[in-house]
């Protein structure tokens, strides 16, 4: 697993380091999706997620959730154009988990891609990538 500025990134996930997203291929064609331990960390404890209803198609760079903490309020944007197939309803209940299991129970959607998945980062080629980004946005790292 890599770690960056005390940020974990799981191996088996895939990043779309711009946009702070993880995806976990299904295997059936199917991707889960959340927030990574970074993007957590800078929008500190989440008060509120609200996700697109399934059956919508997203446009990649588009808002496929609301995020909402004490601090921030933003979109969760999709690295590529998907269908949504199903949301978290646990997280829209608890946003909380998204802090305390942003890798587990925290999961924001899954989605199925209508097209190229783009540029995904691997997990085992994610650190670098991620030290420039937190150096560029000025952030220290998970505490």
């Amino acid at each position: 697993m890599a770690v960056v500025r005390g940020c974990n990134l799981p191996d088996d996930l895939l990043y779309d380091v711009e946009n702070n997203l993880w995806y976990r291929p299904e295997g059936d064609g199917t991707y889960t999706v959340g927030m990574t331990m970074i993007a957590t960390g800078m929008a500190g404890q989440l008060v509120a997620f609200t996700a697109k209803k399934p059956g919508k198609t997203i446009g990649a760079g588009k808002s496929v959730a609301t995020v909402e903490s004490g601090k921030w309020v933003g979109p969760a944007k999709l690295g590529f154009e998907a269908e949504i197939v199903a949301v978290n309803d646990t997280l829209t209940g608890e946003p909380k988990l998204a802090n305390s299991d942003p890798y587990g129970q925290g999961w924001m959607v899954k989605v199925k891609p209508t097209g190229d998945v783009g540029t995904l980062i691997k997990g085992t080629d994610v650190a670098g990538p991620y030290e420039a980004k937190m150096a560029a946005d000025n952030f220290a790292g998970c505490a």
